[in-house]
């Protein structure tokens, strides 16, 4: 690919994650300028033109509908201008609703993939997406994982005889991966949530001796944070010795953050899909390489 024809425009959500892998490709960085009304709609300027290839880097986070329309927004402007443009969207919204979990619900994760294909995304690429089912909505989206940079973050953390844990039996996968790279072993627990109520439960009881070891709850995403509360209740129980709670995506709704503290976790370490204080691991580079692949 050469830079000349390559353009990454910085979406107002990820300004910073834009930027780094604009060096990695060693492409022109476009910025684009944001203009939010009194009745909270969104304008979108590109500073620059843009080359024959675009690449737009937003993450959907919240305010989620607000953030995809961004996107929606970037994406538009770069294909009228004649760009093949791809989609970065590391922390991919509504990637949960799948499927109608209860009767009447739509799917908004197929609506999604239509709506960013109609604004002229050829192409996209997320990390740690939510549900692998919800890849199929969409007609050519690379997945990355952030497993191996996690693993090697965790690897320096001097941990005393580590285990990983995923928080339910939905992230085994996840967590085999993870334990797999620290060469350690893992467990799961088993978590239930009430789909109308949203209120989670975790089985008080493990199976394996844990004690004294260090463990890392391993997850795509902390939002309300209740699941990692609950988990780390379970191990501090079972008498776990130090607890680090690692994921791609920290939401950290409202005082999520404070209450996973409470509950007696250690740290908690995510990528830079979402800016924060919490997002100490880059994916700049594991993106880019994504996009050199795609475009």
């Amino acid at each position: 690919m050469a830079a000349d024809i390559i353009s990454v425009v910085a979406g107002p959500s990820s300004p910073e994650l834009a930027a780094g892998i604009a060096r990695h490709l060693g492409a022109r960085l476009v910025q684009a300028e944001l203009r939010v009304f009194s009745d909270g709609e969104s304008k979108i300027r590109l500073a620059e033109s843009t080359g024959k290839k675009c690449v737009i880097v937003q993450s959907t986070y919240p305010p989620t509908d607000t953030h995809l329309m961004q996107a929606m927004m970037m994406a538009k402007k770069c294909a009228d201008n004649g760009a093949e443009v791809c989609a970065v969207i590391p922390y991919l919204a509504y990637a949960r609703q799948d499927r109608a979990f209860l009767e009447g619900e739509a799917v908004s994760v197929a609506l999604v993939a239509k709506l960013l294909a109609a604004a002229g995304a050829r192409s996209v690429v997320t990390v740690d997406i939510h549900s692998e089912a919800a890849l199929a909505f969409f007609s050519r989206i690379t997945n990355v994982s952030s497993m191996p940079l996690l693993a090697a973050h965790a690897a320096g953390l001097k941990l005393k005889n580590a285990l990983v844990v995923s928080p339910d039996m939905g992230g085994i996968c996840r967590a085999q991966e993870f334990a797999r790279l620290l060469k350690t072993d893992m467990i799961a627990l088993k978590k239930s949530r009430d789909r109308s109520t949203g209120e989670v439960t975790v089985e008080q009881k493990i199976d394996s001796d844990i004690s004294g070891r260090d463990a890392i709850l391993i997850d795509d995403m902390i939002s309300s944070g209740g699941s990692i509360v609950k988990a780390a209740e379970v191990l501090r129980k079972n008498g776990a010795g130090r607890i680090y709670a690692m994921c791609a995506h920290a939401l950290l709704i409202g005082d999520a953050a404070s209450r996973i503290a409470a509950a007696g976790v250690q740290e908690i370490i995510a990528t830079n899909s979402i800016p924060g204080r919490h997002a100490t691991v880059d994916l700049s580079g594991a993106l880019a390489e994504a996009v050199r692949k795609t475009l």
